[in-house]
């Protein structure tokens, strides 16, 4: 425990314990281990964003290929006679 002059240890014995509670706190949810650099935080982060500007745009291109089905489907059914309720004939030639 530091040492503190009895006068500022008067003036600030109140906020000295919420610390103290906050840091026992924090020791016990992170069971030991010690916060991550900011430095570390930042590039996991990079790392991140780069990931998820790539997924994007694969998602983006199955979406788009995705429309295309499913317009080329309905074109089908179309065509088959399928759309029109009441009306489900197999066309057979």
């Amino acid at each position: 425990m530091t040492k503190y002059s009895r006068k500022f240890l008067a003036e600030h014995e109140a906020d000295l314990e919420l610390y103290r509670a906050a840091q026992a706190e924090m020791r016990s949810l992170l069971g030991g281990a010690k916060l991550p650099k900011m430095d570390v935080l930042k590039e996991e982060g990079r790392k991140l964003t780069a990931k998820k500007k790539q997924l994007y745009g694969e998602y983006q291109k199955a979406r788009r290929d995705m429309q295309e089905i499913v317009t080329i489907k309905a074109n089908i059914d179309t065509l088959m006679g399928y759309t029109e309720p009441g009306r489900k004939q197999e066309k057979e030639r």
